[in-house]
């Protein structure tokens, strides 16, 4: 079974989230509050624990939900295997996968505590199409 393992959120761009309990999805929008939302391709990104896993195997330490900027951490996806456009019904809310990695920022925070950042590699972004709540734990269906 797929799920939601944290919920994360920063203030500004490129910094380390932090896990909430609850989080409210927005259309052309992304997560309310969270410094990576607005009205583009990118508004909410999501990371595998089985990517975070491979960083603590190399050595990284102290990596806790939100490390590498994700929004969502799930668990029981390969996240970067899903076609763009899959469609990922989560709690309440619809999303669609809209990019797999990205570039990583110049300076990036999280490269520099962390020494690699997985994100640019293994993490994926999504739009929302249905608005709602995602709570951690929230089973992740994909939609065929």
């Amino acid at each position: 079974m797929a799920k939601v393992t944290a919920i994360n959120i920063s203030e500004k761009k490129g910094v380390i989230k932090t896990p909430i309990d609850k989080g409210y999805f927005k259309v052309d929008h992304g997560l309310e509050g969270d410094a990576h939302a607005g009205n583009w391709h990118r508004q909410v990104s999501l990371l595998s624990q089985a990517s975070i896993d491979k960083m603590t195997a190399q050595g990284a330490k102290d990596l806790t939900p939100g490390k590498f900027a994700e929004n969502l951490t799930i668990e029981g996806i390969v996240l970067f295997e899903l076609p763009i456009g899959t469609k990922l019904k989560i709690g309440e809310v619809l999303m669609e996968v809209t990019q797999i990695g990205k570039e990583c920022h110049t300076g990036c925070a999280i490269r520099q505590q962390v020494g690699d950042c997985v994100m640019p590699r293994e993490g994926i972004f999504t739009k929302i199409l249905e608005p709602g709540w995602i709570y951690s734990g929230d089973e992740i269906e994909i939609i065929k």
